[in-house]
């Protein structure tokens, strides 16, 4: 293993976040769909040595996402599970922000999302779309409509009750 160094910098796309990284149980397909539906750009793959996808980061918009295959050996040896090995629950929703929640909602269902809850305008300031993927995975897209205070969003989530 090679020697730790202090000087060197966690690389600019994972300094300010905390990185999902989802199992599912075809990686391949999965990446595909997020391509079509997301607009997901795939940055690099890993495939397992027995076949499959050990690891995955794919773009969408500015925001990183790892994935792989949850059979793969590699990956068993860790406990990960799939929604669908859940039962198909999960107890993790994705939130991605974008510019025109409308035109990603459509093209995500027409690439096979099922659409939750439709693009609506939420009391927190959002549209706000959340849809489940062929997968399992739950997402929120949001497009920023305005800037709500804490008073003015207590009083809008109080309305809403």
């Amino acid at each position: 293993m090679a020697e730790r160094r202090a000087d060197i910098e966690i690389p600019d796309r994972y300094h300010f976040a905390v990185i999902p990284h989802i199992m599912v149980d075809d990686a391949r397909a999965a990446i595909d769909f997020y391509q079509r539906a997301f607009g997901a750009r795939e940055d690099f793959r890993i495939d397992a040595p027995g076949g499959g996808v050990l690891h995955a980061e794919i773009t969408i918009g500015s925001s990183v996402l790892m994935l792989g295959d949850a059979s793969v050996d590699e990956a068993e040896a860790g406990a990960f599970a799939s929604p669908a090995a859940l039962g198909g629950g999960t107890s993790v929703t994705l939130h991605v922000f974008v510019p025109d929640v409308d035109s990603l909602a459509a093209r995500a269902e027409a690439a096979g999302a099922e659409i939750l809850q439709p693009p609506t305008d939420m009391f927190h300031g959002d549209r706000t779309v959340i849809l489940k993927d062929p997968s399992g995975h739950m997402w929120v897209f949001l497009t920023h409509l305005e800037d709500v205070s804490e008073a003015e969003l207590r009083r809008r989530l109080a309305a809403v009750e």
